[in-house]
């Protein structure tokens, strides 16, 4: 055993597949204990947050403000809160004002803004404007009179005595803040999602979800299709017949088609993560039937089984004494691709819409159904769905990699 694990580390595909995937496996189990809070709990009234540091208003305006001097500060303010929308809205209305369009460079924002100040006006007719979009512009002129204003904002409370507004601060363009003195700061390195929850605490707690059930499809599938293909192929006769038609029976039928109409007939009430493991490890255990027996049917006339033979010891102990330790390090790769095939295919069938409920628990497979339903890839909101696709990708390219280095030490063909 310690020669054989020794020749798998040595492989570099091996290592490199294994260090990808207990990276994996540690953040999984690391995060809850650092992050408690629930994945699915709501913290944003708002959908789509996109990733960064939230500091509390409220509290920054009561935190200490200090004065720093920026030439740039201003440009900066503008240029931040003049999104891409609004540079073509500006572009536009100037085009139909009149202004040759290859003097509008919208990525220049004080350029722009200095057109927009020389040529806007409010009661202009521009050809083509509805209603709707004179209101627009007439917000968009008022919100950017506030950037370009470089007074201060001034702050008021209501008195509880007279119910009027006092002025209690003025908070002026040079103040600043330091956020480590700002008592609610929260992190969101990937934002949130269309449900206002934290993307980062729902993926870590998603991808344990999906590891399971691709732990448990694998375990599942692994076991079913090691069992007939020792069986069969060590048997032969009526036995092999019997169980080799059932395997072309489930070949013929497409394993993915059949796994799509057993998870709709269960229902979503009852569709739980662990179900949903069951299905598809009952449904992906027969390319490992087929491809055991064929190794069985290698061995069973090989001198060491026929002496085991000879010597009266029993069906059972001679598959699993004689046979079995020749070929586990195939299942053992059979399992690492049993396991990757299960994580895939749960993903499949929740982008479906028939994957595990959705109040419980999250998976990959559904955050990325969510993703999609809520149309983040065409609205832009990238950090819905492309970690959600990473994971997938890193854990199926470990797993392959380390089935892939296992081959090699292990597959006389394959050894350099």
């Amino acid at each position: 055993m310690k020669h054989m694990l020794r020749q798998v580390f040595r492989s570099g595909k091996f290592v490199t597949g294994f260090v990808i995937f207990m990276a994996i496996m540690l953040t999984v189990i690391i995060y809850p204990l650092l992050i408690t809070d629930h994945p699915l709990s709501i913290i944003g009234q708002g959908t789509f947050f996109p990733p960064g540091i939230y500091v509390n208003v409220f509290d920054s305006v009561s935190s200490p403000a200090y004065t720093i001097m920026l030439d740039d500060a201003a440009a900066k303010r503008i240029a931040g809160r003049l999104n891409d929308e609004d540079r073509e809205a500006i572009r536009e209305w100037l085009v139909g004002a009149g202004v040759a369009d290859g003097e509008i460079d919208i990525a220049n924002t004080e350029s722009l803004l200095g057109l927009w100040v020389n040529n806007y006006d409010s009661t202009a007719n521009v050809a083509g404007m509805t209603n709707a979009d004179r209101n627009y512009y007439i917000r968009l002129n008022k919100s950017l009179q506030v950037l370009l204003s470089t007074e201060g904002v001034t702050l008021a409370a209501s008195n509880p005595e007279t119910g009027a507004l006092e002025e209690t601060g003025t908070v002026e363009p040079t103040q600043y803040v330091n956020v480590r003195e700002v008592a609610n700061v929260r992190l969101l390195p990937l934002g949130t999602d269309n449900f206002g929850r934290d993307v980062l605490t729902e993926l870590v707690s998603a991808t344990a979800v999906s590891l399971r059930i691709g732990f448990v499809a694998g375990i599942i599938a692994t076991f079913i299709g090691l069992v007939l293909g020792l069986v069969s192929g060590y048997m032969g006769g009526i036995v092999d017949d019997v169980i080799s038609f059932i395997t072309n029976l489930f070949i013929v039928i497409p394993g993915f088609v059949l796994l799509i109409l057993i998870s709709f007939s269960i229902g979503q009430e009852r569709r739980g993560p662990f179900v949903i493991a069951v299905v598809i490890g009952l449904t992906s255990w027969v390319w490992t039937a087929r491809a055991v027996r064929a190794q069985v049917i290698s061995l069973r006339n090989r001198d060491h089984v026929n002496l085991s033979k000879l010597s009266g010891h029993s069906i059972v102990h001679i598959i699993s004494r004689d046979i079995l330790p020749y070929i586990a390090s195939y299942v053992v790769m059979a399992l690492i691709l049993q396991i990757s095939a299960g994580i895939l295919a749960e993903a499949q069938l929740s982008v479906l819409g028939l994957g595990p409920r959705t109040t419980e628990e999250a998976t990959l497979g559904l955050m990325m159904n969510w993703a999609l339903i809520y149309q983040a890839h065409i609205l832009g909101k990238w950090w819905a769905y492309f970690p959600v696709i990473l994971v997938i990708a890193l854990i199926a390219f470990s797993l392959n990699l380390m089935n892939t280095g296992m081959d090699q030490v292990f597959n006389p063909a394959l050894r350099d």
